[in-house]
């Protein structure tokens, strides 16, 4: 009887550590699972996408606001930067190939071209699928895809990155009353596919989609460019090159009533480019003028207008007004920094003659009193 209890008791032991191990195995394979699937792509968590968020300021914040829209040429200015490379190597992948990897994998929404009422609801968000097929772009459905979470394989060379020759962005200026300053952030971007027909000519120009640049910022993040010819050193992240402004960009529209754009209010060469250098001066004026101006810019302003007019009259300038302009002109520019250097020289000064004061009164003293010392003793004897 006890050799059958003994039995048993084994017998309840192997079983024990048998499932105990097949529990451990299955963990370490979900593990794998898990890895595997982290490697497919860029996870990007919920606090990391919170940590490159450009939060917007709410309305009871905002005093005037100025809705822009851009065109970025990538042959102009640092804008390359948006294009290279056109195929991913080792430096990295253009921003396009950022969006689209995205797009393919279901990690972003894209939203329809609407030509300058833009929508950013769940109404206008394109089914990946239709516009890849639209825009006759070749692709196979992922190993995995659901009806409820579509992915798409896309080789690199069907991917016409090549083709993607300029951008449209949304441009907000809004001014903030909690800092009392202007500021200027990038809320959308639309890639823009300059293509020719069968029978060449002129590229035809078909604006792809609109993505929240909030949605992209963190990959955006992890990609780093280089911004000039002459240092090959990647400095900046495609975050940075749109958080600073890096970019070159003409306007070719302002948020209106009768949604028009620039092109369509001036028809004319001359007016249009008129008409967007005003704008242009409006919003740099518009930070510049919130503040008022002190005492000696006044005076500046005034002397550089008289300067201004006698030259334009072809009056004589003496040497003393041309003197007296190139100072206020010099004082005006260097402002308050100028002022407060001088004053620390000033001070400085004061403390070297006081302690050179104290010095001369310590020396003094102590000469008085040794003579008078001497001359009693002299008594003395």
């Amino acid at each position: 009887m006890k050799t059958l209890k003994l039995i048993a008791a084994l017998l309840l032991v192997t079983f024990a550590a048998g499932t105990a191990t097949a529990q451990v195995t299955k963990r370490d394979g979900d593990k794998d699972n898990k890895k595997k699937k982290d490697d497919a792509g860029v996870v990007i968590t919920d606090r990391q996408q919170a940590f490159y968020e450009v939060k917007k300021p709410s309305d009871a914040d905002l005093q005037w606001m100025k809705v822009i829209y851009r065109q970025l040429d990538l042959t102009v200015g640092k804008n390359p930067a948006l294009y290279y490379p056109e195929e991913p190597n080792e430096d990295g992948q253009s921003l396009f190939f950022i969006i689209m990897r995205l797009l393919a994998n279901n990690q972003i929404t894209a939203y329809e071209y609407l030509d300058g009422r833009e929508m950013f609801t769940d109404e206008y968000k394109i089914k990946v699928d239709e516009m890849l097929d639209r825009f006759h772009i070749m692709f196979t459905e992922a190993k995995g895809s659901t009806e409820k979470n579509p992915k798409f394989e896309i080789e690199d060379a069907d991917i016409p990155g090549n083709e993607i020759l300029s951008y449209y962005i949304i441009e907000r200026w809004e001014f903030d009353t909690r800092s009392n300053q202007m500021k200027t952030r990038v809320e959308a971007l639309c890639p823009v596919l300059h293509r020719t027909d069968e029978f060449g000519g002129e590229p035809i120009k078909y604006p792809m989609f609109w993505v929240m640049l909030n949605d992209i910022r963190p990959y955006m993040a992890n990609q780093y460019v280089f911004t000039d010819d002459d240092n090959n050193l990647s400095r900046y992240s495609l975050d940075d090159f749109f958080k600073l402004g890096m970019y070159t960009g003409e306007i070719y529209k302002t948020k209106n009533l009768r949604n028009l754009a620039l092109r369509q209010m001036f028809p004319e060469d001359e007016q249009y480019k008129q008409a967007q250098d005003s704008i242009e001066n409006r919003l740099m004026a518009f930070n510049k003028d919130l503040w008022v101006p002190d005492r000696e810019e006044i005076q500046a302003r005034a002397r550089a207008a008289r300067l201004a007019k006698a030259e334009a009259e072809g009056e004589a300038v003496t040497d003393d007004e041309q003197a007296d302009g190139e100072k206020e002109e010099l004082t005006t520019k260097r402002g308050k920094e100028t002022k407060e250097k001088l004053k620390e020289e000033q001070k400085k000064e004061e403390k070297k003659k006081a302690r050179r004061a104290k010095i001369k009164s310590r020396t003094s003293g102590k000469s008085s009193g040794g003579g008078a010392t001497r001359s009693v003793r002299n008594r003395k004897k």
